[in-house]
């Protein structure tokens, strides 16, 4: 089986998730500028991997039920773990930007300014 890199969404659900618990799927998925069904989706996933609980606190059966997302242990350790491999994976990011551009800021130019103004243009002609 392939293993799948880690997907930010699900950083930030359970982010903000610890932060709301009772956050609607309408209000996580406008937060994180995702679609509604990929936010039921991805909260039906934690909870088949025990990263969160729903917890119903709606007792009258004529309206719709509503629910509290509650982080379990094995959610928050997810949190660190995924925290801690966006950064390194940021970290790795930022190094090679700035190798990038001390490359591109100390490497000698092919012609100075004043050259290139002095080169000729070459115009094309339409006919």
């Amino acid at each position: 089986m392939i293993e799948q890199a880690p997907r930010e969404e699900i950083l930030h659900i359970i982010r903000h998730l610890e932060d709301d618990p009772a956050a609607t799927q309408r209000v996580l998925s406008n937060r994180l500028d995702i679609s509604l069904g990929k936010t039921n989706y991805l909260l039906k996933e934690l909870v088949k991997k025990g990263f969160i609980k729903v917890q119903s606190f709606s007792h009258n059966s004529g309206k719709l039920q509503k629910v509290n997302y509650l982080l379990t242990k094995e959610g928050f350790e997810e949190r660190l773990r995924l925290t801690g491999y966006f950064l390194k994976a940021k970290e790795e990011e930022y190094n090679k930007m700035k190798k990038d551009w001390e490359l591109l800021t100390n490497s000698p130019t092919q012609y100075s300014s004043s050259e290139v103004e002095k080169k000729p243009r070459r115009l094309l002609r339409l006919s």
